[in-house]
C-alpha cells in the first residue's frame, strides 16, 4: 500500500471516474487504473461499483476512504513539518479571512505576497469567525484573519494592525454638522448596522453602548454600500471600518467623520493553531500584511472596542 494509490483511489471517489481522477492527478488513465487495482488485490477487496455510473463505492470502500483521507492528511502534516523545520516558504495555504475584512484588506497585499512568495499556492475563502474557528479547529484551514480578540485557549492570536472607526452621516443629520464627533454622542442615536453574524455589528453596538439598531425597521445587510446608500437617502448614520471609506467616491467622502481622540478602533489579527505548523507563510503573510498596513493607517491614539 502506498500514498499514491491512496491518492488515486480517493480521487476516483470523489470524481466518479477513473479518466476524470486520472486527468486530476496527472497520470494516465492505465496508470491510474493499475494502482487502485493493486490496491484491491492487497486488501482483497472492491473498492468500486465499476457497473455503476458515475462510480460509487462500495460499502467497504467508503469506510477505507474515510481512512485513507486521514492518512493523506498525516502525510501531508508531515511535510508541513519538515518544511516549518527548514523555514521553506511554498505549497498549499489555506486562508479563511471574516467578510468585513477581506474586501478592504485583499487588494492591498495579496499582488505584493504572491509576488515574493511565488511557491505559494493561496487558497483563499471568505468566512464568518464562527466558520474559521470550526475550520481552524478541524485542520480545514492554516489561518485565519479576523477581529479579536476571540479568547479561544486552543488558537494563537496575533494582532496585525488596529482598525478606527469612522462615522457615515450625511446631512441634514444633527452630528454632520459636528467637526469631529464622539462616543457618547452616538448613545440614543439610531444607527444603521450589518445583520446578525458579523462580529462588525458587535463592535458597533458595543461602542453605542446598546442592543438596539434601527427602530424604525429591521434591515438584514451584509453589506456596507447597502448602509451608505441608506444614509444618502436620508435614513439615518452608520460606522464604517476606516479601510472601508478608502475606496469611497468624492461626493460620499465629504459625509465621514472622524471621532476625537483617541478613536475608537477594532483589532484584527491573523488566527492560528497551537500546532504551529507552516509557520515561515504565516510569518512571511504578517509581516507583508503589516508593512502595507503601515502607509495605509496613520491613526496613532486609539482605543480598541471588544464586544465580549
Amino acid at each position: 500500500m502506498t500514498l499514491t494509490q491512496l491518492k488515486y483511489t480517493l480521487a476516483v471517489a470523489e470524481e466518479g471516474n477513473f479518466t476524470l481522477a486520472a486527468e486530476r492527478c496527472f497520470v494516465t488513465q492505465p496508470t491510474l487504473s493499475m494502482q487502485v487495482q493493486k490496491l484491491e488485490e492487497e486488501l482483497d477487496i472492491k473498492l468500486f461499483n465499476r457497473k455503476s455510473k458515475p462510480i460509487t463505492l462500495t460499502a467497504v470502500g467508503e469506510k477505507i476512504i474515510l481512512q485513507a483521507k486521514v492518512i493523506l492528511e498525516e502525510a501531508k502534516r508531515m511535510s508541513d513539518v519538515v518544511a516549518t523545520e527548514k523555514g521553506i516558504i511554498e505549497g498549499d495555504f489555506r486562508l479563511g479571512i471574516i467578510p468585513t475584512v477581506m474586501p478592504t484588506l485583499l487588494p492591498l497585499f495579496l499582488n505584493s505576497f504572491i509576488k515574493k512568495y511565488s511557491k505559494v499556492n493561496l487558497k483563499i475563502e471568505e468566512l464568518n469567525t464562527a466558520s474559521i474557528i470550526e475550520e481552524l479547529s478541524l485542520g480545514k484551514l492554516d489561518a485565519g484573519i479576523a477581529a479579536t480578540p476571540l479568547n479561544n485557549s486552543l488558537l494563537i492570536e496575533k494582532p496585525l494592525y488596529y482598525e478606527p472607526f469612522v462615522g457615515y452621516i450625511p446631512k441634514p443629520h444633527p452630528l454632520s454638522f459636528e467637526e469631529k464627533i464622539d462616543v457618547e454622542d452616538l448613545e440614543n442615536i439610531d444607527v444603521l448596522v450589518l445583520e446578525d453574524g458579523h462580529c462588525f455589528r458587535e463592535h458597533v453596538l458595543k461602542l453605542c453602548n446598546t442592543s438596539q439598531k434601527s427602530k424604525s425597521f429591521d434591515l438584514k445587510s451584509g453589506s456596507f454600500e447597502t448602509l451608505i446608500h441608506l444614509a444618502n437617502e436620508g435614513m439615518g448614520m452608520t460606522l464604517l471600518p476606516y479601510l472601508q471609506t478608502r475606496g469611497l467616491i468624492e461626493n460620499n467622502k465629504e459625509n465621514l467623520k472622524y471621532f476625537k481622540s483617541p478613536e475608537p478602533a477594532r483589532e484584527i489579527s491573523i488566527l492560528y493553531s497551537k500546532n504551529l505548523l507552516k509557520i515561515p507563510i504565516i510569518e512571511a503573510l504578517s509581516e507583508t500584511i503589516e508593512s502595507v498596513l503601515r502607509g495605509a493607517i496613520k491613526f496613532e491614539n486609539i482605543k480598541v472596542i471588544t464586544p465580549k
